[in-house]
């Protein structure tokens, strides 16, 4: 049985418990990853970009990444696709993925600070 909402503050309390969820990872980080997840994202592969991510970050310790999702991002012939914003605030949107481009992305740009410009549709 479920405990009952007491007063304001448990509501909050569950209300943050399910952001953070949403979030998969939570708080303020240096690397923010928004994977385009609209219906054409879905249709071409967004869901298993989304795993590979989050799969990649984990094995890599990659702790210092915020992982999110939108939807379209208005460029449906280049899904599936992710745009990463680095500490200066600097954007890399990523194209055409699979999961080996995923690997190879983490490794070269989210854990060494190089781009990999091979995948890169827009800077």
């Amino acid at each position: 049985m479920s405990k009952k909402i007491a007063s304001p503050a448990d509501l909050k309390a569950i209300r943050d418990k399910a952001k953070a969820e949403v979030d998969l990872r939570s708080g303020p980080k240096e690397i923010q990853i928004t994977v385009h997840m609209g219906t054409c994202g879905i249709a071409a592969g967004a869901r298993d970009i989304m795993s590979s991510l989050m799969d990649e970050l984990g094995t890599a310790n990659a702790d210092n990444v915020t992982l999110r999702q939108s939807g379209c991002a208005g460029l449906c012939d280049r899904e599936p696709m992710f745009t990463l914003t680095d500490k200066f605030g600097q954007t890399f949107r990523y194209g055409k993925l699979d999961r080996n481009k995923v690997h190879r992305i983490v490794q070269e740009h989210i854990l060494t600070g190089n781009p990999v410009v091979d995948f890169l549709i827009s800077r």
